[in-house]
């Protein structure tokens, strides 16, 4: 394995760096004040998309990105560098088109949509024209387990009829969100195979039926492009928006879930960076009882604790995306699962200690922190909570034990 950045990746991530630096972060002020006046920064969102266009910094996320399609096609392991960098500003990814959900709906339109489906919802995606949202997690049941869901899809001739309450449907508050894509059931009947009897179907968002009903709070605060709950009331669509076949609803969910947790474990770590970078300088600025924070003894471990923290999640981060890209995205789902526990994990312990040397201001809107925090936090939720990522891990373990049993009670356990 070789996770050396190539010279490829070194000048997107230099081009990237530069872009940030002139045109994002002189931009976020503005960005916060027009969150905190309750708009969405759109006009603001629109320039800066359009620049990064220009500057050929878009759709940087898909590997299999085709000549005719707009962006740069990358590898995950190239791309994992770069989504540290836009983590660092967490509003960042909109302005490249690399936000979810809609990466991971690009992605299962791209390799499952119809030609029709493709041009209609996939191309302006693709363009940053829209948004789309996913409506997967449920408040009524076990959402971990994607065989409970219950939102129900039921063929009525030419149409389906969805019936359902989603909620943490991101995205669901921006002013472009035009695209649902709903997982519901789609074969009832007693006897069916629970991992073929949910389907996705594409929803437009100003379908009758469609409800946005409220946007749920983030530990106590609202993201500025929601996690909304969404009612689907009697929605019906026409029989040519099922995404792939019926009953695929569940394999689709598996191939969308992969890749998308993982970025989101990229962006983390740039989050932590952020975190021990702007720890260390606060360490080194603020005195007590007459000597820099940095000289006390707990202050530098917590520093180079967060700095061996941060490389070793972040070799494991690569060592998934390396081998999504050399084995495929199933040969790395133990990988994948072991980086998502141990990313959100880390980001609310680095950030936990950015916040603690920051003293009060470290709990208030003045900095990041709070906020990466309570993402953090979040994090262990999000494509699946740490207790299901650590069972794959633990069976997948048990499972190499079982076929290699007895081996080491033969060679290391000594007979009495």
């Amino acid at each position: 394995m070789d996770f050396d950045y190539s010279a490829n990746t070194r000048d997107m991530m230099e081009r990237l760096e530069t872009f940030m630096a002139q045109h994002v972060l002189p931009a976020n002020q503005e960005f916060h004040e027009t969150v905190a006046r309750g708009e969405y920064p759109l006009d603001l969102l629109n320039k800066l998309k359009a620049k990064a266009f220009e500057a050929g910094l878009w759709n940087l996320f898909l590997p299999d990105l085709e000549e005719d399609e707009p962006g740069t096609r990358l590898s995950n392991l190239e791309y994992a560098p770069l989504a540290e960098i836009m983590g660092r500003v967490y509003w960042s990814s909109e302005v490249f088109n690399c936000s979810a959900p809609d990466t991971g709906n690009m992605e299962i339109l791209k390799k499952f949509g119809t030609p029709e489906q493709k041009k209609r919802w996939l191309e302006p995606l693709m363009m940053g024209e829209i948004r789309s949202i996913v409506g997967l997690t449920e408040p009524d049941v076990s959402s971990s387990d994607l065989t409970n869901l219950s939102t129900t899809i039921k063929r009525d001739g030419d149409h389906y009829v969805i019936n359902g309450r989603k909620w943490f449907s991101t995205g669901a508050k921006h002013p472009n969100a035009q695209l649902a894509i709903v997982f519901g059931v789609s074969d009832g009947s007693p006897d069916a195979d629970r991992h073929s009897k949910h389907s996705f179907i594409l929803v437009p968002m100003d379908t009758p039926g469609v409800e946005v009903v409220r946007d749920v709070p983030i530990m106590h605060h609202h993201a500025h492009e929601g996690h909304c709950e969404v009612v689907y009331r009697n929605v019906r669509v026409p029989v040519e928006n099922i995404l792939s076949n019926e009953g695929d609803g569940f394999m689709l969910a598996q191939a969308r879930l992969g890749p998308g947790r993982i970025h989101h474990c990229m962006r983390t770590i740039g989050q932590c960076e952020l975190a021990l970078e702007m720890m260390c300088d606060r360490a080194l600025e603020r005195q007590t009882f007459g000597r820099p924070l940095a000289d006390r003894a707990n202050i530098q471990d917590w520093i180079a604790q967060s700095r061996f923290e941060i490389d070793q999640a972040r070799l494991l981060m690569l060592r998934a995306a390396w081998r999504m890209d050399n084995e495929g995205a199933r040969a790395a789902r133990v990988d994948v699962s072991a980086i998502k526990v141990v990313a959100a994990r880390l980001q609310t312990t680095v950030l936990d200690r950015a916040m603690q040397v920051f003293g009060a201001a470290g709990i208030t809107p003045d900095t990041p922190l709070s906020y990466l925090w309570t993402w953090g936090r979040a994090l262990r939720f999000i494509d699946g909570p740490d207790e299901v990522h650590m069972m794959v891990v633990a069976r997948d373990e048990l499972k190499k034990a079982r076929e290699a049993r007895g081996r080491n009670l033969q060679h290391y356990v000594r007979p009495h």
